[in-house]
């Protein structure tokens, strides 16, 4: 069972948020407002609708046990109380699941790397295709996409494609997808029709805001350098290009897609911020414990993480045992929500066998 006091603390608190953005508070008094209210809103609306059903379902156990009642209504009763307490089973672990700890960052943008692992020019390929599928997994969410730095390979594939995707909820969505994607496929660079093995490694970073980190000038080495493109193509006769060293972690992150240097910098900055908001939530996420219990994965990215078998037209993700024959569709970007919503209903469960092995 939930407490009730808990849910009725959450009812009132958004019943207060409502009243307070009523009273035409200052602009950053709304925002902070409207942003807890949106948190408070859906676990307020559920726990109502629970209470609700808690209610209905006293009325009808005593309307079922009344002596003077008539048989048919006795019978009603009962035969409604059934159909009640599946409704309130399917409540309590909507609920639940509400109520779960949230990681802080899941409302946020996020900075995706791919990079080509194993396998050489066929491992580029993959990279390629792997950045093409989130790609249209954004699109299809309403995420909008921005390429901020990106190495092809002579084939089309990419060594290395960083990228800022950009809407609600993004973090929340594409977190399990850092680690190593390996593919088992006959290469287009391969005529003897062998099935090669490589590898490409994904990396998703919430965004950093400006609230986030301070980073001191001083800590910063920043270098600029003539941009070079693959084959010598589309080369800058100016130092546009940009390297950003923050010196206490050694961070390095290099920029040169734009013409212009400024362009190219704040690319980086947004880039390097990411960087080191990500390294600080991993220290923080190393020394709970705990909270790493509730995790599908360690998010270490030299764990493997799925394989894409293409001869079976298989994908198989290994931390969940997962296998879906719909190979084409998640590589288009269509059905890797499937993949994705399975990952977070797996993460919710060991969420609240925890919480539940805590408390016990």
């Amino acid at each position: 069972m939930i407490p009730l006091a808990k849910l009725d603390g959450l009812i009132e608190r958004c019943a207060a948020l409502e009243a307070e953005m009523a009273t035409g508070p200052d602009p950053e008094t709304l925002v902070r407002l409207a942003k807890e209210h949106a948190e408070v809103e859906p676990v307020a609306k559920k726990a109502q609708a629970y209470k609700d059903a808690l209610a209905e379902l006293a009325e009808l156990e005593e309307m079922s046990k009344d002596p003077d009642a008539e048989p048919e209504m006795r019978e009603l009763a009962l035969a409604e109380q059934s159909e009640l307490r599946e409704a309130l089973e399917l409540l309590v672990n909507e609920v639940r699941v509400l109520l779960l700890p949230r990681d802080s960052a899941d409302d946020r943008s996020v900075i995706l790397e791919v990079r080509a692992g194993t396998g050489g020019e066929e491992a580029a390929l993959f990279a390629g295709d792997l950045f093409r599928m989130y790609q249209r997994y954004a699109e299809l969410s309403g995420w909008k996409v921005t390429v901020l730095q990106a190495s092809e390979s002579d084939l089309g594939g990419y060594k290395e494609i960083v990228a800022n995707i950009v809407g609600k909820g993004v973090f929340a969505k594409l977190k399990f997808e850092s680690g190593v994607h390996r593919v088992q496929r006959v290469p287009e660079t391969e005529s003897g029709g062998r099935i090669h093995t490589s590898a490409a490694t994904v990396a998703v970073l919430p965004e950093a805001e400006e609230m986030d980190m301070h980073i001191e000038d001083s800590d910063l080495k920043i270098d600029t350098y003539r941009a070079s493109g693959a084959g010598g193509q589309h080369v800058n006769t100016t130092d546009s290009a940009v390297r950003i060293t923050h010196l206490p972690t050694g961070i390095v992150v290099a920029v040169q897609d734009e013409r212009s240097q400024h362009k190219n910098k704040a690319k980086a900055m947004k880039l390097l911020s990411a960087k080191i908001y990500d390294e600080e939530r991993r220290r923080r996420d190393a020394e709970r414990s705990a909270e790493r219990r509730g995790q599908v994965g360690s998010g270490d990215r030299s764990e493997r993480i799925r394989t894409y078998n293409f001869p079976q037209g298989r994908i198989t993700d290994h931390r969940i045992g997962l296998t879906l024959y719909k190979l084409e569709q998640v590589l288009a970007g269509d059905a890797l929500g499937e993949v994705i919503d399975a990952l977070i209903t797996e993460h919710q469960a060991v969420q609240l066998a925890a919480l539940e092995s805590d408390a016990a």
